[in-house]
């Protein structure tokens, strides 16, 4: 059995985990409904707390959205006195208001032990030493990495963002045993330390990315890119709820995560009625926060889209797992009446293996109906000879993957921008004649 950092919780028979979810959803409860701040008294109005028994009642609770910390922005959602709080991180918001979110000292030690639970799922040890390429600061990548390196008792190395040349070298003369960034970062990373000879010189055994939607398709480039049997695995999380660590991907089960339901409760519900939706159906995933102190939420509408995998992982853990997301209710394409989600595109985009890990989908809004249109590189120079045949096999994968015609612009190697700090941009908008790829 693999190592685990908290074997006697990762373990937990599920009889015994539902007790604790009880306990811990009840006290919440109560506390929410005790909390003398207005947000609260208004979303506890219609609760009857002694309802709330066993974590069965959980659909007895109201939803959150995420228009309610915009609402109740800077601090209204808070259920301690902000002198308690020992950290703020923020993500990008509408209207110009950022996600707000606030720690207590108990918030950050739950943040880093999740964080620490996935470093080990993904294979991390204490002797290792993780360099961390999220971006530090506001967003919660970098420092919730940082953290639970440190609590797993590794060496974290804060790299951040950018200068891949600089953090390929460094990685190199520090032995860095894990990776944590974008998975468009370590595809970025691992097409330099090719091409500048510096893959030899690496040992890097797994990467545990997140922060962007990523397909199958990009997880073989990744791991292709890199070698040596590097294990390219997905992280899971929201600034909402604590940032990454609620779910992990394991390398002997690919494909599902397992989400930490001792702090988290996962449903799936149905993205129009709210209702649940039966096991193994897609849904929208919806997280209750059981111990967050400073600014819990109550079955938070994630907006991401998976299913409950019921097959039990391979290592002993007993977490609930979800499949790994299939897209975001809000960021699905309507393109002549067809609902197109972009992580659709990547896979069957990077199913064929002509094709390089950099692309960009690009909705043509020039005309009254708007046109689908992808640019993608090929994945080696030799491949030249054969754009047409390549892009007529694609534009064909594409069409039967999506249910409409898309237009395909295959670029040589290495030709497409890349973006080294930050989230990658997949999905564009053209409404003039000045492409966004020239």
């Amino acid at each position: 059995m693999p190592s685990m950092f908290q074997p006697e919780i990762e373990t937990m028979e599920p009889a015994e985990k539902a007790a604790l979810q009880g306990r811990r959803l009840r006290r919440l409860v109560e506390r929410l409904a005790a909390c003398d701040v207005p947000y609260w008294r208004e979303k506890m109005a219609g609760v009857d707390v002694d309802a709330i028994r066993s974590i069965d009642d959980i659909c007895r609770l109201p939803f959150t959205e995420k228009e309610e910390f915009r609402d109740t922005y800077p601090y209204g959602m808070l259920t301690v006195p902000r002198d308690r709080l020992v950290r703020v991180h923020a993500s990008s918001g509408t209207s110009g208001k950022p996600t707000v979110v606030g720690y207590t000292a108990g918030d950050v030690a739950v943040f880093a032990e999740v964080c620490a639970r996935a470093l080990a799922i993904a294979g991390g040890r204490s002797s290792d030493v993780v360099h961390v390429a999220y971006g530090y600061g506001l967003f919660t990548g970098g420092l919730g990495l940082h953290y639970g390196a440190e609590r797993l008792g590794a060496t974290a190395v804060p790299a951040s963002g950018g200068n891949p040349g600089f953090q390929l070298g460094l990685m190199a003369d520090l032995g860095a045993d894990g990776l944590a960034c974008t998975p468009s970062f370590a595809l970025l990373l691992g097409e330099r330390a090719l091409d500048g000879g510096l893959r030899d010189r690496l040992s890097v055994r797994y990467g545990v990315l997140g922060a962007e939607p990523w397909s199958e398709g990009m997880r073989q480039r990744i791991e292709e890119v890199w070698g040596g049997g590097f294990q390219a695995l997905d992280i899971y999380g929201l600034s909402e709820v604590i940032g990454p660590g609620v779910a992990m991907e394991a390398p002997e089960a690919k494909g599902a995560l397992y989400v930490f339901d001792d702090h988290f409760y996962p449903e799936i519900v149905d993205p129009e009625t709210g209702e649940a939706v039966p096991d193994g159906e897609v849904g929208e995933l919806v997280l209750t926060t059981l111990t967050k102190e400073a600014q819990p939420v109550l079955r938070y509408r994630t907006r991401d889209l998976t299913r409950f995998v019921d097959e039990p992982g391979r290592d002993g853990r007993t977490f609930r797992r979800i499949a790994r997301l299939m897209g975001r209710v809000d960021d699905m394409l309507i393109i002549r009446g067809i609902n197109v989600y972009p992580r659709e595109v990547e896979t069957a985009l990077l199913e064929d293996e002509a094709i390089g890990g950099q692309y960009g989908i690009i909705v043509d809004r020039r005309t009254t109906l708007p046109e689908l249109r992808v640019v993608a590189e090929l994945a080696d120079p030799s491949l030249v000879a054969r754009r047409e045949e390549i892009r007529d096999r694609v534009a064909r994968a594409l069409a039967e993957r999506v249910r409409i015609r898309v237009q395909v612009d295959l670029r040589d190697p290495g030709t497409l921008p890349r973006q080294e700090v930050g989230k990658a941009r997949r999905v564009f908008e053209q409404t003039t004649d000045e492409s966004p790829f020239g």
